[in-house]
């Protein structure tokens, strides 16, 4: 009995041995599925986060050009990561949903300030005492971001836009009064409840070039549901041929889950509209 122990024993000091010689053979590396960029915008006054992911052809092949994705709550810690991982996915020459892509994430520091346009309603106000700076924010998009990630990246002129909630409701803003700035808008459970509700009252401006509109949503409550709704209904009721639009009731989604299937859902439609 004593010598089964001591083989027990000799053996088991054997495979630790093996194990801690395994260990040392190994090598560890960081992981990385992007790169972080800090800009000083001369707009905002302030540096801003950026979170960029390339696809993996970026780097071998020189000679070829990206959509972009901008995609709002862009941090690290928000929506960058799996939005980012939605799109290689949807990239993979099996599954071909949609064209190899670069994603800017825009980090956040003041969402409700950058977010909405000035709101009357005292309750606004009241909860969200830095609110109202959004015409800066879309500046900034339109003079700075998107200028200065043509002239980093090698990029096609097909620009896609990403919000949900308040970012939702900043890109319904963008789509109404400056509808040029992107060519796909992908609407998320849009806090259209805002200043009372009276974007919805605006006539969005025209445009010439073709766009594509998402717009999507779970069960968030009665307004959130209803103004969304309305939102498609509007756009719905003017469009032009040179509009795609949908919109989708994500029934077992709310508003903390409807995003990634939401995003998922308009990449299908949007860029099987962009290959007929």
């Amino acid at each position: 009995m004593k010598q089964i122990i001591l083989s027990l024993i000799l053996l088991l000091t054997v495979q630790i041995s093996y194990g801690q010689d395994l260990l040392e053979k190994i090598s560890k590396t960081d992981f990385t599925i992007g790169k972080t960029i800090k800009i000083k915008s001369q707009l905002l006054n302030e540096t801003r986060d950026l979170n960029i992911y390339l696809p993996m052809s970026y780097s071998q092949d020189s000679l070829k050009s990206y959509p972009v994705i901008y995609l709002l709550d862009g941090s690290k810690d928000e929506d960058f990561i799996h939005i980012s991982g939605i799109v290689q996915f949807g990239s993979f020459s099996w599954i071909n949903m949609i064209p190899e892509s670069i994603v800017v994430g825009i980090g956040n520091v003041d969402r409700k300030r950058d977010f909405t346009y000035p709101s009357k309603s005292e309750l606004d106000l009241k909860e969200f005492p830095t609110s109202g700076k959004s015409e800066k924010f879309i500046s900034f998009l339109e003079k700075e971001l998107q200028p200065f990630i043509d002239s980093e990246y090698r990029t096609t002129e097909m620009k896609t836009i990403i919000g949900q909630s308040l970012g939702g409701l900043l890109a319904t803003e963008i789509l109404f009064k400056e509808p040029e700035l992107f060519d796909n808008y992908i609407i998320v459970s849009p806090s259209l409840w805002w200043d009372d509700e009276k974007l919805l009252d605006k006539n969005p401006k025209t445009y010439n070039s073709k766009k594509s509109i998402y717009i999507a949503g779970g069960k968030e409550g009665e307004v959130m549901e209803r103004t969304a709704k309305e939102l498609y209904d509007k756009l719905n009721k003017d469009k032009k041929l040179n509009t795609n639009l949908f919109h989708k009731f994500l029934e077992g989604k709310t508003h903390g889950d409807a995003l990634h299937i939401a995003v998922y859902g308009a990449f299908e439609k949007i860029f099987e509209q962009k290959k007929e």
